[in-house]
């Protein structure tokens, strides 16, 4: 067995089969496991993907949300331990891979067109 072929088979153990299907402009919850002191909980975090990076076990989004006014980005490893659960809370219609624009806006300029030809799960 070459080296290669033993990385695939401990990266497809760590991969997750029960991901919905993710898209650019989704709003998601994501549930991140966050240890305090000996404890651990999930905390949900929820924003809209702006994009998608990485494939396979790499796969990567970010997500963006505005909390108290400003903007905040985070990026999440979707095939992470630290990811419990994501969940697809509504769909937007988006004409680009990466929405890096939405950075520059503010308050309802930030709003993406719903659609409801795709599923959310």
């Amino acid at each position: 067995m070459h080296a290669q072929e033993i990385i695939r088979s401990i990266e497809a153990e760590q991969m997750k089969s029960n991901l919905p299907t993710l898209y650019i402009g989704d709003t998601v919850k994501v549930g991140v496991i966050i240890q305090e002191g000996g404890k651990e909980r999930t905390q949900p975090y929820e924003g809209v993907i702006i994009a998608r990076r990485g494939a396979g076990i790499n796969q990567n989004i970010t997500v963006r949300k505005t909390f108290q006014g400003v903007g905040v980005e985070r990026v999440f490893l979707i095939h992470s331990p630290r990811i419990e659960s994501i969940k697809v809370l509504r769909r937007a219609k988006v004409r680009r891979a990466k929405l890096y624009y939405l950075r520059d806006r503010i308050g309802k300029a930030t709003r993406l067109k719903q659609r409801f030809d795709r599923p959310l799960q």
